[in-house]
């Protein structure tokens, strides 16, 4: 599979902060990749370079192999869709999705069969002569997709395309962007905050930091292998805490949580020098032991909150001088639908293999 996006060393400053900082990218074509993370990480200007909007300060663009860095925004086969929809309030639906068309001096007989193949993409052909606020809010946004769809771009660039939709609505886009980038087949490059959304919709996610790419992968590859604990804690949560590593005369790896003693399976990123890193484990991957005595590599703490989630419960537990998130999952069984109290004292077991370690540094 060939790339259709090649970012080379591309850097933006503003002043004396930098927004994007020597970041390096290929895109495949057809891939749905998203741009993942907080405010300020350097995401949307990276988008915004993509789509012509922005000028980087040095670095290169190419677009299906031409550079494109220096090409004006209106001239890249690029379209990109805008988190409040930028629809024009006074033009019926099929106007504003063959606006980019008539811009580009096509004829108004050519133009309607495109219009009408756009909406037909985004189930809402019966919409073509209804007037924007006369649709929902997921009407409207996949009036914005058509309108970007329709001019056949190379690449469609979506900035926060969900952010301003409820919940419910939010989840169910989701569903049909994926579905939507199935059926067009071209290349998606999306920018959010939102981990589930990137998780549930992409291929490919890119994390952010601080203008420069902490790590990317598949979804599976992030959540379960992350690089740093950068990323472990911005995609889902990690109980990340810092201690030392001894090795015993039996190759049996020890750290410790707050005072009280861990084993963890060995790996190439542990320090056995006695330096302090990072250590962590995902809320799931822990169990309530209902007699502490079983516990083979167990932690003991007072249960300080239970948050009922309806499919789980996540359980906060005090552990000496820390506090650890554990997620325990609820069936129909009465036995195993029975949660601990607020003051309980608890016992919890964690497997070796699903400790993870990194490098030394701060806790992020």
């Amino acid at each position: 599979m060939s790339d259709i996006i090649q970012i080379q060393n591309l850097s933006k400053h503003f002043g004396n902060i930098v927004g994007v900082n020597d970041v390096t990218l290929d895109i495949n074509e057809g891939e749905f990749v998203t741009i993942l993370g907080p405010s300020g990480c350097g995401k949307s200007t990276l988008l915004r370079m993509i789509a012509g909007f922005e000028q980087p300060t040095q670095g290169h663009i190419f677009l299906d192999e031409k550079d494109v860095t220096n090409t004006p925004a209106n001239k890249r086969e690029v379209n990109m869709v805008f988190q409040d929809y930028a629809l024009f309030p006074h033009l019926k639906v099929g106007a504003n999705v063959g606006y980019g068309l008539k811009v580009n001096g096509v004829n108004k007989s050519d133009r309607q069969q495109p219009i009408i193949d756009a909406l037909n993409l985004v189930g809402l052909s019966d919409k073509i002569d209804n007037m924007p606020h006369e649709l929902s809010g997921g009407q409207r946004q996949r009036v914005a997709l058509a309108r970007a769809l329709v001019r056949r771009p190379k690449v469609l660039l979506l900035d926060e395309p969900l952010s301003a939709l409820d919940a419910n609505l939010r989840e169910q886009m989701q569903v049909e962007l994926r579905h939507l980038h199935k059926k067009v087949g071209l290349t998606f490059i999306m920018v959010t905050h939102d981990q589930t959304e990137a998780m549930v919709m992409s291929q490919r996610v890119v994390v952010m930091k601080e203008g420069q790419i902490a790590q990317m992968g598949t979804p599976s590859d992030l959540y379960d292998h992350p690089a740093n604990s950068y990323v472990a804690n911005f995609i889902g949560t990690t109980n990340l805490f810092s201690s030392t590593a001894t090795k015993t005369s039996s190759n049996q790896i020890n750290i410790n949580y707050f005072g009280q003693p861990l084993q963890i399976a060995a790996n190439d990123k542990i320090l056995t020098s006695g330096t302090e890193q990072i250590f962590g484990f995902r809320p799931e991957k822990a169990v309530l032991v209902h007699d502490h005595r079983q516990a083979t590599n167990g932690l003991q703490g007072k249960v300080k909150e239970v948050l009922y989630q309806g499919l789980a419960a996540r359980i906060l537990i005090n552990v000496g001088a820390g506090e650890i998130a554990i997620d325990q999952m609820l069936s129909e069984t009465k036995e195993n639908a029975r949660l601990p109290s607020e003051g309980d004292q608890v016992t919890i077991e964690i497997d070796p293999h699903k400790i993870m370690a990194f490098e030394q540094g701060h806790i992020t």
